[in-house]
């Protein structure tokens, strides 16, 4: 009975400490920075087609490469040089990369 009683206890901790992880993982942020393709502006070496990533510098700094969604469509591939803007979406980890989910992605104004 002691050792049901264990199991339980220990299997609702596991459950409650993956719920607390994946929570935080789908945490909401806004940040700006400059959209910039990867391979061709950024030229990241592990790079091998074009991937739009959002620099970002001061609070939540970081490369956040972007997910394509229609969010995203509606904003448009930067190729060649970057574009300054601001996103709202939701950050996980991938391959050791930052990935952002983007709900809205606009033009920054100055």
């Amino acid at each position: 009975m002691q050792r049901t009683m264990t199991k339980v206890l220990l299997g609702l901790a596991l459950v409650v400490g993956i719920a607390a992880v994946s929570a935080a993982a789908d945490k909401t942020v806004t940040v700006t920075g400059k959209v910039a393709c990867a391979k061709c502006a950024l030229k990241k070496a592990d790079a091998t087609a074009c991937q739009d990533v959002l620099v970002v510098t001061g609070e939540n700094a970081g490369e956040y490469y972007l997910v394509k969604n229609a969010a995203f469509e509606k904003f448009g591939h930067t190729c060649h040089g970057e574009k300054a803007a601001t996103a709202t979406g939701t950050v996980s980890e991938k391959d050791g990369k930052k990935w952002l989910t983007v709900t809205d992605l606009h033009a920054a104004t100055s």
